[in-house]
């Protein structure tokens, strides 16, 4: 039942998906809305909201831009599933920023097999993960990604390796104005922000255990197949699946450096493992492996949404 609704991209589902997360984010910021808030604090809680919306859209148009899923609608529902695992990311305007961010830098870096204006690709990606460092600094390492997609695409052309450089200084160089000119403590605030931990014992709560262990379950069984199935991908498609597998992985090691630990960095994970798991869905065997598969995801994401609550 589960499959049907959303094996092609209908309005239904899109509907669907488009409620649940308007309802989410909401019902998870209530507290927020019934506050005294300022005027910026406003304009960050809109932002927030903007961002979420902005990002189911863009992982959709990544997604089928570039062939990486078919028609349907299993890679929003994944993502929305991935929020409701780790229900403290709605809240969290700095890694939804920082995502949104990366995401934008994974457009480019992914559409890079096509050889349209490679340069201005490569630049673009870059700028997207510099800002992306200023919300979650250890998302720079994302700049990995840029790289691998020039060696697998443009490697040739020796500008092109330089590009990145030229994109840090750029931002470099406005953060550097920005800081002088309007907030002069930008740069020891954005330098605390480089610490890192590989400790795991900021998880206060059994609720908080048992949706990171469904995360490493789920993080498995989507990404093993994929690396071991990657060589039947069609030619075309295989070095853009790559770039998604590394992202998973870089994703997992953003998480494990970043100083201010908690479930919600792995939000770097949300997309590669939605468009891996949509994989899976659609090339399974038999409709009642798909209904299982997505059935239990729902199942656990739900379970998990509420002993956090």
């Amino acid at each position: 039942m589960i499959t049907s609704i959303f094996k092609k991209s209908t309005p239904i589902n899109y509907s669907i998906i488009a409620i649940a997360v308007i309802l989410m984010f909401f019902l998870s910021n209530f507290s927020f809305i019934n506050a005294q808030n300022s005027p910026i604090e406003w304009a960050k809680f809109v932002l927030l909201f903007v961002e979420i919306i902005a990002s189911f859209f863009l992982i959709n148009f990544i997604a089928k831009k570039n062939g990486l899923t078919k028609d349907n609608g299993y890679v929003l529902l994944l993502f929305f599933l991935s929020f409701l695992l780790f229900p403290k990311v709605w809240t969290n305007f700095n890694l939804v920023t920082a995502n949104f961010f990366i995401l934008l830098s994974l457009r480019k870096a992914i559409s890079l097999q096509t050889l349209n204006i490679p340069k201005e690709k490569i630049f673009d990606a870059s700028i997207w993960i510099f800002v992306a460092s200023f919300f979650e600094f250890w998302s720079i390492l994302f700049l990995v990604v840029v790289y691998i997609s020039i060696i697998f695409h443009v490697s040739r052309d020796y500008r092109n390796w330089i590009i990145p450089i030229i994109a840090f200084f750029t931002v470099g160089i406005l953060f550097l104005f920005y800081s002088l000119a309007i907030y002069y403590d930008a740069i020891p605030i954005y330098l605390q922000t480089t610490e890192k931990s590989f400790a795991l014992n900021y998880f206060n709560e059994n609720s908080e255990n048992i949706a990171f262990s469904i995360f490493v379950i789920w993080f498995l069984f989507f990404v093993l197949p994929a690396i071991v199935n990657l060589s039947v991908k069609p030619l075309v498609l295989q070095d853009s699946f790559k770039i998604i597998i590394i992202s998973a992985f870089l994703g997992v090691v953003v998480f494990a450096l970043t100083g201010d630990k908690s479930n919600e960095v792995l939000i770097f994970t949300f997309f590669p493992l939605a468009i891996l798991g949509t994989n899976f869905i659609e090339y399974a065997p038999n409709q009642l492996q798909k209904e299982f598969v997505l059935s239990t995801l729902i199942i656990a994401s739900v379970i998990s949404l509420f002993m956090q609550l």
